[in-house]
Protein backbone atom coordinates (compact mmCIF):
# COMPACT_ATOMS: atom_id res chain seq x y z
CA UNK A 1 0.00 0.00 0.00
CA UNK A 2 -0.21 5.55 1.76
CA UNK A 3 0.30 13.01 3.37
CA UNK A 4 -0.63 13.72 6.49
CA UNK A 5 -3.07 16.49 6.28
CA UNK A 6 -5.89 15.96 8.71
CA UNK A 7 -9.15 14.80 7.30
CA UNK A 8 -12.14 16.87 8.34
CA UNK A 9 -15.51 15.56 9.48
CA UNK A 10 -18.68 16.26 7.58
CA UNK A 11 -17.08 17.04 4.22
CA UNK A 12 -18.65 15.41 1.19
CA UNK A 13 -16.62 12.92 -0.83
CA UNK A 14 -16.75 15.07 -3.94
CA UNK A 15 -15.37 18.05 -2.06
CA UNK A 16 -12.57 15.95 -0.64
CA UNK A 17 -11.54 14.83 -4.11
CA UNK A 18 -11.61 18.41 -5.37
CA UNK A 19 -9.24 19.52 -2.64
CA UNK A 20 -7.01 16.51 -3.24
CA UNK A 21 -6.79 17.18 -6.94
CA UNK A 22 -5.87 20.81 -6.47
CA UNK A 23 -4.11 21.10 -3.14
CA UNK A 24 -2.10 17.98 -2.28
CA UNK A 25 0.23 17.43 -5.21
CA UNK A 26 3.98 17.76 -4.93
CA UNK A 27 3.88 20.86 -7.13
CA UNK A 28 6.08 19.24 -9.79
CA UNK A 29 5.32 17.57 -13.07
CA UNK A 30 6.97 14.35 -14.16
CA UNK A 31 9.85 14.01 -16.61
CA UNK A 32 8.59 10.55 -17.57
CA UNK A 33 6.59 10.42 -20.80
CA UNK A 34 2.94 11.06 -20.01
CA UNK A 35 1.72 9.46 -23.20
CA UNK A 36 0.18 11.36 -26.12
CA UNK A 37 -0.24 15.08 -25.67
CA UNK A 38 -3.35 15.23 -27.83
CA UNK A 39 -6.66 15.40 -26.01
CA UNK A 40 -9.13 12.52 -26.22
CA UNK A 41 -12.33 13.88 -27.75
CA UNK A 42 -14.64 10.89 -27.41
CA UNK A 43 -15.40 8.65 -24.43
CA UNK A 44 -12.32 8.02 -22.33
CA UNK A 45 -11.43 4.43 -21.42
CA UNK A 46 -9.21 3.73 -18.40
CA UNK A 47 -8.02 0.41 -17.03
CA UNK A 48 -7.13 0.23 -13.33
CA UNK A 49 -4.90 -2.77 -12.57
CA UNK A 50 -4.50 -3.51 -8.85
CA UNK A 51 -2.45 -5.96 -6.86
CA UNK A 52 -4.31 -7.76 -4.04
CA UNK A 53 -7.66 -6.56 -5.34
CA UNK A 54 -9.59 -8.48 -2.68
CA UNK A 55 -7.85 -6.64 0.20
CA UNK A 56 -10.19 -4.10 1.80
CA UNK A 57 -7.98 -1.12 1.04
CA UNK A 58 -7.91 -1.98 -2.67
CA UNK A 59 -11.63 -2.81 -2.67
CA UNK A 60 -12.20 0.71 -1.37
CA UNK A 61 -9.76 2.12 -3.91
CA UNK A 62 -11.67 0.46 -6.76
CA UNK A 63 -14.96 1.77 -5.37
CA UNK A 64 -13.61 5.32 -5.24
CA UNK A 65 -12.29 4.99 -8.78
CA UNK A 66 -15.64 3.73 -10.06
CA UNK A 67 -17.56 6.53 -8.36
CA UNK A 68 -15.29 9.17 -9.85
CA UNK A 69 -15.37 7.53 -13.29
CA UNK A 70 -19.18 7.58 -13.24
CA UNK A 71 -19.16 11.27 -12.33
CA UNK A 72 -16.79 12.05 -15.21
CA UNK A 73 -18.49 9.80 -17.77
CA UNK A 74 -15.39 7.61 -18.09
CA UNK A 75 -15.41 3.92 -19.00
CA UNK A 76 -13.42 2.18 -16.26
CA UNK A 77 -12.26 -1.42 -16.20
CA UNK A 78 -10.82 -2.66 -12.86
CA UNK A 79 -8.55 -5.73 -12.94
CA UNK A 80 -7.39 -7.71 -9.90
CA UNK A 81 -3.79 -8.83 -10.43
CA UNK A 82 -3.57 -10.63 -7.10
CA UNK A 83 0.14 -11.15 -6.38
CA UNK A 84 0.97 -12.32 -9.90
CA UNK A 85 3.72 -10.18 -11.45
CA UNK A 86 3.47 -12.04 -14.77
CA UNK A 87 -0.23 -11.28 -14.96
CA UNK A 88 0.59 -7.58 -14.72
CA UNK A 89 2.32 -7.54 -18.10
CA UNK A 90 -0.30 -9.68 -19.84
CA UNK A 91 -3.16 -7.55 -18.46
CA UNK A 92 -1.41 -4.35 -19.54
CA UNK A 93 -1.15 -5.81 -23.05
CA UNK A 94 -4.81 -6.86 -22.94
CA UNK A 95 -5.90 -3.37 -21.85
CA UNK A 96 -3.94 -1.83 -24.71
CA UNK A 97 -5.56 -4.29 -27.12
CA UNK A 98 -8.95 -3.11 -25.81
CA UNK A 99 -7.94 0.44 -26.80
CA UNK A 100 -7.61 1.83 -23.29
CA UNK A 101 -6.53 5.47 -23.37
CA UNK A 102 -4.90 5.33 -19.96
CA UNK A 103 -3.55 2.76 -17.51
CA UNK A 104 -3.42 3.10 -13.72
CA UNK A 105 -1.35 0.35 -12.14
CA UNK A 106 -0.55 -0.95 -8.67
CA UNK A 107 2.17 -3.51 -9.41
CA UNK A 108 2.47 -6.72 -7.34
CA UNK A 109 6.24 -6.60 -7.86
CA UNK A 110 8.24 -3.49 -8.79
CA UNK A 111 10.56 -5.64 -10.90
CA UNK A 112 7.96 -5.62 -13.70
CA UNK A 113 7.92 -1.82 -13.71
CA UNK A 114 10.31 -1.26 -16.63
CA UNK A 115 8.44 -3.71 -18.87
CA UNK A 116 5.07 -2.19 -17.97
CA UNK A 117 6.38 1.32 -18.64
CA UNK A 118 7.98 0.28 -21.93
CA UNK A 119 4.82 -1.49 -23.12
CA UNK A 120 2.67 1.56 -22.36
CA UNK A 121 5.18 3.92 -23.97
CA UNK A 122 5.44 1.85 -27.15
CA UNK A 123 1.66 1.80 -27.43
CA UNK A 124 1.48 5.56 -26.71
CA UNK A 125 -0.84 4.94 -23.78
CA UNK A 126 -0.69 7.18 -20.72
CA UNK A 127 0.62 5.41 -17.61
CA UNK A 128 0.01 6.39 -14.00
CA UNK A 129 0.73 4.39 -10.85
CA UNK A 130 -1.10 4.47 -7.56
CA UNK A 131 0.17 3.53 -4.12
CA UNK A 132 3.53 1.97 -5.05
CA UNK A 133 6.33 3.48 -7.08
CA UNK A 134 7.47 2.14 -10.44
CA UNK A 135 10.79 2.85 -12.13
CA UNK A 136 11.13 2.94 -15.92
CA UNK A 137 14.87 2.19 -15.96
CA UNK A 138 15.29 -0.60 -13.42
CA UNK A 139 13.51 -3.10 -11.17
CA UNK A 140 14.21 -1.30 -7.89
CA UNK A 141 12.51 2.07 -7.36
CA UNK A 142 14.74 2.74 -4.34
CA UNK A 143 17.75 3.12 -6.64
CA UNK A 144 15.84 4.89 -9.41
CA UNK A 145 16.62 8.43 -10.52
CA UNK A 146 13.66 10.65 -9.72
CA UNK A 147 13.26 11.55 -13.38
CA UNK A 148 12.69 7.86 -14.16
CA UNK A 149 9.87 7.30 -11.66
CA UNK A 150 6.41 6.92 -13.16
CA UNK A 151 3.96 9.59 -11.92
CA UNK A 152 2.22 8.33 -8.77
CA UNK A 153 -0.96 8.95 -6.82
CA UNK A 154 -0.78 7.81 -3.23
CA UNK A 155 0.24 8.71 0.25
CA UNK A 156 3.50 10.19 1.47
CA UNK A 157 5.43 7.32 2.98
CA UNK A 158 7.56 9.66 5.05
CA UNK A 159 4.61 11.55 6.51
CA UNK A 160 2.65 8.36 7.21
CA UNK A 161 5.59 6.67 8.86
CA UNK A 162 6.30 9.74 10.96
CA UNK A 163 2.69 9.76 12.19
CA UNK A 164 3.00 6.10 13.19
CA UNK A 165 6.29 6.70 14.98
CA UNK A 166 4.95 9.67 16.91
CA UNK A 167 1.86 7.75 18.05
CA UNK A 168 4.00 4.78 19.10
CA UNK A 169 6.20 7.14 21.11
CA UNK A 170 3.16 8.68 22.77
CA UNK A 171 1.86 5.24 23.80
CA UNK A 172 5.33 4.20 24.94
CA UNK A 173 5.73 7.22 27.22
CA UNK A 174 2.20 6.78 28.55
CA UNK A 175 2.95 3.15 29.42
CA UNK A 176 6.08 4.16 31.33
CA UNK A 177 8.20 1.37 29.86
CA UNK A 178 12.01 1.30 29.99
CA UNK A 179 14.11 1.02 26.87
CA UNK A 180 16.18 -1.76 28.43
CA UNK A 181 13.31 -4.26 28.44
CA UNK A 182 11.45 -3.03 25.34
CA UNK A 183 11.94 -3.90 21.67
CA UNK A 184 10.41 -2.57 18.46
CA UNK A 185 9.36 -4.95 15.70
CA UNK A 186 9.46 -3.19 12.33
CA UNK A 187 7.90 -5.44 9.70
CA UNK A 188 7.61 -4.92 5.95
CA UNK A 189 8.16 -6.36 2.47
CA UNK A 190 11.62 -5.06 1.88
CA UNK A 191 11.56 -4.69 -1.90
CA UNK A 192 8.60 -2.27 -1.81
CA UNK A 193 9.90 1.30 -1.84
CA UNK A 194 7.01 2.96 -0.06
CA UNK A 195 7.23 0.39 2.74
CA UNK A 196 10.86 1.26 3.34
CA UNK A 197 9.95 4.96 3.41
CA UNK A 198 7.28 4.33 6.02
CA UNK A 199 9.27 2.27 8.50
CA UNK A 200 12.35 4.47 8.23
CA UNK A 201 10.28 7.57 8.97
CA UNK A 202 8.54 5.77 11.86
CA UNK A 203 11.91 4.95 13.38
CA UNK A 204 13.18 8.51 13.10
CA UNK A 205 9.97 10.05 14.46
CA UNK A 206 9.84 7.60 17.37
CA UNK A 207 13.39 8.36 18.45
CA UNK A 208 12.76 12.08 18.27
CA UNK A 209 9.42 11.93 20.11
CA UNK A 210 10.34 9.30 22.71
CA UNK A 211 13.56 11.00 23.67
CA UNK A 212 15.56 7.78 23.74
CA UNK A 213 16.47 4.81 21.58
CA UNK A 214 14.75 1.44 21.78
CA UNK A 215 16.25 -1.64 20.17
CA UNK A 216 14.62 -2.33 16.79
CA UNK A 217 14.28 -5.72 15.11
CA UNK A 218 13.68 -5.48 11.36
CA UNK A 219 11.52 -8.37 10.16
CA UNK A 220 11.15 -9.06 6.41
CA UNK A 221 7.63 -10.22 5.51
CA UNK A 222 5.36 -10.65 2.51
CA UNK A 223 3.04 -7.87 3.79
CA UNK A 224 0.27 -10.34 4.67
CA UNK A 225 -1.13 -11.05 8.17
CA UNK A 226 -0.21 -14.74 8.14
CA UNK A 227 3.21 -14.11 6.63
CA UNK A 228 3.97 -11.44 9.21
CA UNK A 229 2.62 -13.60 12.03
CA UNK A 230 4.90 -16.50 11.12
CA UNK A 231 8.03 -14.38 10.84
CA UNK A 232 7.31 -12.36 13.98
CA UNK A 233 6.51 -15.50 16.00
CA UNK A 234 10.04 -16.71 15.29
CA UNK A 235 11.40 -13.32 16.32
CA UNK A 236 9.55 -13.44 19.66
CA UNK A 237 10.94 -16.90 20.37
CA UNK A 238 14.46 -15.65 19.67
CA UNK A 239 14.12 -12.79 22.19
CA UNK A 240 12.69 -14.32 25.40
CA UNK A 241 13.97 -11.53 27.68
CA UNK A 242 11.93 -8.76 26.07
CA UNK A 243 9.05 -7.75 28.33
CA UNK A 244 7.40 -5.02 26.25
CA UNK A 245 6.86 -4.90 22.49
CA UNK A 246 6.15 -2.11 20.04
CA UNK A 247 5.00 -3.19 16.58
CA UNK A 248 4.76 -1.15 13.40
CA UNK A 249 5.16 -1.94 9.73
CA UNK A 250 4.22 -1.15 6.17
CA UNK A 251 0.51 -1.79 6.67
CA UNK A 252 -2.19 -3.09 8.99
CA UNK A 253 -1.42 -6.64 7.83
CA UNK A 254 2.09 -6.59 9.30
CA UNK A 255 1.00 -5.08 12.59
CA UNK A 256 -2.04 -7.34 12.93
CA UNK A 257 0.18 -10.34 12.28
CA UNK A 258 2.65 -9.12 14.88
CA UNK A 259 0.01 -8.44 17.52
CA UNK A 260 -1.54 -11.86 16.92
CA UNK A 261 1.85 -13.58 17.20
CA UNK A 262 2.55 -11.81 20.48
CA UNK A 263 -0.84 -12.62 21.96
CA UNK A 264 -0.44 -16.25 20.87
CA UNK A 265 2.86 -16.21 22.77
CA UNK A 266 0.88 -15.18 25.87
CA UNK A 267 2.11 -11.60 25.88
CA UNK A 268 -0.53 -9.45 27.58
CA UNK A 269 -2.17 -6.67 25.50
CA UNK A 270 -0.92 -4.27 28.17
CA UNK A 271 2.63 -5.18 27.10
CA UNK A 272 2.00 -4.60 23.38
CA UNK A 273 1.84 -1.32 21.50
CA UNK A 274 0.75 -2.01 17.94
CA UNK A 275 0.32 1.00 15.65
CA UNK A 276 -1.10 -0.04 12.30
CA UNK A 277 -1.29 1.63 8.94
CA UNK A 278 -4.62 1.35 7.17
CA UNK A 279 -7.05 0.79 10.07
CA UNK A 280 -9.19 -1.65 8.08
CA UNK A 281 -7.85 -4.60 10.12
CA UNK A 282 -7.06 -2.74 13.34
CA UNK A 283 -10.72 -1.86 13.78
CA UNK A 284 -11.59 -5.55 14.10
CA UNK A 285 -9.80 -5.62 17.43
CA UNK A 286 -11.75 -2.61 18.60
CA UNK A 287 -15.23 -3.93 17.75
CA UNK A 288 -15.07 -6.56 20.52
CA UNK A 289 -14.44 -4.04 23.28
CA UNK A 290 -11.80 -6.37 24.75
CA UNK A 291 -8.24 -5.22 25.54
CA UNK A 292 -6.00 -5.39 22.49
CA UNK A 293 -2.36 -4.86 21.65
CA UNK A 294 -3.50 -2.82 18.64
CA UNK A 295 -3.47 0.63 20.19
CA UNK A 296 -3.97 2.81 17.10
CA UNK A 297 -3.74 2.86 13.31
CA UNK A 298 -3.28 5.49 10.64
CA UNK A 299 -6.45 5.56 8.53
CA UNK A 300 -5.67 5.62 4.83
CA UNK A 301 -8.78 5.86 2.70
CA UNK A 302 -8.44 3.86 -0.50
CA UNK A 303 -11.51 5.60 -1.95
CA UNK A 304 -9.66 8.90 -1.96
CA UNK A 305 -6.72 7.42 -3.87
CA UNK A 306 -8.88 5.67 -6.46
CA UNK A 307 -10.87 8.83 -7.10
CA UNK A 308 -7.80 11.04 -7.30
CA UNK A 309 -6.07 8.64 -9.67
CA UNK A 310 -9.02 8.62 -12.07
CA UNK A 311 -9.41 12.41 -11.84
CA UNK A 312 -5.70 12.90 -12.56
CA UNK A 313 -5.79 10.56 -15.54
CA UNK A 314 -8.95 12.22 -16.84
CA UNK A 315 -7.35 15.67 -16.61
CA UNK A 316 -4.41 14.40 -18.65
CA UNK A 317 -6.46 12.66 -21.32
CA UNK A 318 -9.26 15.22 -21.69
CA UNK A 319 -7.42 18.48 -21.06
CA UNK A 320 -3.76 17.64 -21.70
CA UNK A 321 -2.77 18.54 -18.13
CA UNK A 322 0.70 17.14 -17.28
CA UNK A 323 0.77 14.38 -14.68
CA UNK A 324 2.29 15.41 -11.34
CA UNK A 325 5.36 13.55 -10.12
CA UNK A 326 3.30 12.65 -7.04
CA UNK A 327 -0.04 13.67 -5.58
CA UNK A 328 -1.00 12.78 -2.03
CA UNK A 329 -4.25 12.12 -0.19
CA UNK A 330 -4.81 12.90 3.53
CA UNK A 331 -4.64 10.49 6.46
CA UNK A 332 -5.91 10.41 10.07
CA UNK A 333 -4.76 8.55 13.18
CA UNK A 334 -7.60 6.53 14.76
CA UNK A 335 -8.06 4.25 17.75
CA UNK A 336 -10.79 2.35 19.58
CA UNK A 337 -12.54 5.60 20.54
CA UNK A 338 -12.81 7.39 17.20
CA UNK A 339 -12.48 4.92 14.33
CA UNK A 340 -16.18 4.78 13.53
CA UNK A 341 -16.54 8.57 13.45
CA UNK A 342 -13.56 8.72 11.08
CA UNK A 343 -15.38 6.51 8.55
CA UNK A 344 -13.22 3.38 8.80
CA UNK A 345 -14.78 0.27 7.27
CA UNK A 346 -13.77 -3.03 8.84
CA UNK A 347 -12.85 -5.81 6.41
Amino acid sequence: MITTRRRWAGTTFGAVVLVLATGCSSGQTSNVSNGPTGQVKGKISITYLQKQGDQQYFVDEAAGAKTKAAQLGVHLNVVNLGNDANKTVSEVQAAIARKANGLIVVVPDPAVGPEVARTARDAKVTLLTSDDQVCTSGPDPTTCARKDLVPRIGFSGQQMGAAVGRRAAKEYKKAGWKAADTSIISAWKQDVTVCGDRVKAAQEAFKQSAGNSVATINVPTDNTPTGAQDKIAATITAHPRVQHWIVWGCNDENVQGGVTALQNAHVSPSNIIGVGLGAYLACKDWTSGKPSGMKASLFINGRDIGALAVQTMYDRLRNGKPLPVEAFAPTKMVDHANWRAAGVKCS
